[in-house]
């Protein structure tokens, strides 16, 4: 568990807004074509694969740039593409990701592309599109220009070395040395023997397999691996080593006299694809060193991450509301955390948007909740993979039902509908209609019960004209809370 989950909360809805981090590394795009085999073929032996879909993500640098993204964070992207169509894809994957990609060089070399064919959850094949060559020199002098540019405006900074060319020893030690001067940290992700590469980071973040690689040690001989790991420390002058473990989760080393260290193991979870994992650690783990959390605080995050992206088919960043969904069940707080003020919904909004998530929205006083609000609440559910009720307050409620409503509290009605496992989000308004609330939250789909039209439901106007629909979904008949009440009142004077 993380030492101070409250800090780690706080970051997670807003605080990462303000905090830059530069990515500079391999980029790449990933593509991949799915569908189902059904037979072999009859030229070959080989499956024939009928296509259902084909989609591309960032990968590799710009993969970690997207989780970046995903935390809410302000992101730079530097690193080589070329004069292709898959340059232009990538470009706009970045810009709807809020990714500045103003650091990427154009070079005479292909935009880096990975082809996955993929049957169901089976990998099948793959396909690679790169260049053996060097990149020319003008463009690694460009390169090396814009990377120092984005330090001067980073609170962290990434190498995220996938061994493609991009990441030079000249270029490594030129933005080690200028990010550790204005004093934020440097952190590193490595593909090479050669450790010395990075001389100077705040942290070098190998596997296993690249640790071993780079002292000679066997991998499967973790404690003679892990202290060679230690060994390495005083040469390279950088603050720790974080190696990540697979199922072991992830081990910081330190060699300050004590040899310090932090163990954080691995959260059981259901693992179909650890492609990215890597990207989403160190992502996270710079974000939280770029917040000021402490180094075994941001580890933790970093590992509650990795978790949940190795749950996931394909390379996908993970999203501030993953982490925060995961860390407030595991506190047995999930409730109370889908309860937030304008401003966290709003924020919470966009990073759903961010992760591809369709928003539905509906609302009303919902006093004394029946089986007329859990049907309309269930029906809202089928529109959509997240569920905003906005909650007239006490005095709205007053404004709209009378001084003797509501009957319960505003507080009391946000706990029981936070409850309900169809509901992702409350937020109150104390206004007479949602129409504030439905114009920041720009839902997919508007939502209301009963006999309203279309062009009678507040805020229609708004959702249509952004590409969105109304839903009216029928009532239960017979149920409303003033028909309850109205049966209480005549029951207790019977």
């Amino acid at each position: 568990m993380i030492a101070d989950r409250d800090a780690v909360l706080r970051l997670l809805e807003t605080g990462f807004s303000r905090l830059r981090v530069l990515v500079v590394g391999d980029v790449m795009i990933d593509r991949y074509i799915v569908g189902d085999v059904e037979r072999i073929s009859p030229e070959a032996p080989v499956p024939v694969l009928r296509q259902a879909r084909e989609y591309s993500r960032p990968g590799g640098a710009a993969n970690v740039a997207m989780n970046l993204a995903g935390l809410g964070l302000q992101t730079t992207l530097a690193g080589f593409v070329g004069d292709d169509s898959h340059a232009g894809e990538l470009r706009k994957l970045m810009a709807a990701a809020g990714v500045d990609a103003s650091g990427l060089v154009e070079s005479e070399l292909p935009t880096i592309a990975k082809t996955r064919v993929v049957s169901r959850t089976q990998q099948l094949l793959r396909i690679d599109v790169e260049s053996r060559e060097m990149h020319p020199p003008d463009a690694d002098s460009s390169l090396r220009a814009k990377a120092l540019d984005a330090v001067a405006g980073a609170d962290a900074v990434i190498l995220s070395d996938y061994a493609k060319g991009a990441l030079s020893e000249g270029l490594c030690g030129t933005v080690i040395r200028a990010a550790r001067a204005k004093g934020i940290p440097v952190l590193v992700d490595p593909k090479t023997r050669n450790l010395a590469k990075y001389a100077g980071a705040t942290t070098i973040c190998p596997n296993l397999q690249e640790l071993s690689a780079a002292t000679g040690v066997d991998a499967h001989r973790t404690g003679e691996l892990l202290q060679a790991g230690r060994d390495l420390l005083p040469a390279l002058g950088i603050d720790f080593l974080t190696v990540t473990m697979s199922e072991k989760g992830i081990r910081v080393l330190r060699h300050d006299g004590l040899l310090e260290e932090i163990h954080s193991p691995a959260r059981a979870r259901e693992v179909f694809d650890v492609s990215g994992a890597g990207d989403t650690v160190i992502a996270t783990l710079a974000a939280g060193l770029a917040g000021g959390l402490a180094v075994d605080s941001a580890v933790e995050l970093a590992n509650v991450a990795a978790g949940i992206v190795v749950a996931k088919l394909g390379t996908v960043p993970v999203a501030a509301h993953e982490i925060v969904a995961e860390l407030t069940m595991s506190s047995g707080i999930a409730s109370a955390d889908k309860v937030l003020d304008f401003d966290r919904a709003v924020s919470r909004v966009a990073e759903w948007r961010a992760s591809g998530e369709s928003i539905v929205f509906t609302n009303g006083c919902f006093d004394l909740l029946h089986i007329g609000h859990i049907t309309l609440l269930e029906d809202c559910r089928r529109f959509g993979s997240k569920l905003i009720v906005g909650m007239n307050t006490d005095r709205s409620v007053s404004e709209l039902k009378g001084p003797s409503r509501p009957i319960v509290g505003e507080n009391e009605r946000t706990k029981v509908m936070a409850a309900l496992g169809s509901v992702d989000m409350v937020v109150l308004f104390d206004e007479e209609t949602p129409l504030k609330l439905i114009r920041a939250m720009k839902p997919d789909v508007l939502v209301k019960g009963g006999d309203y039209r279309v062009e009678t439901v507040v805020g229609h106007e708004d959702v249509m004209a952004a590409g969105g629909r109304v839903e009216i979904v029928p009532t239960v008949e017979g149920f409303s809370t003033s028909n309850i009440v109205k049966r209480m009142v005549e029951g207790a004077g019977s």
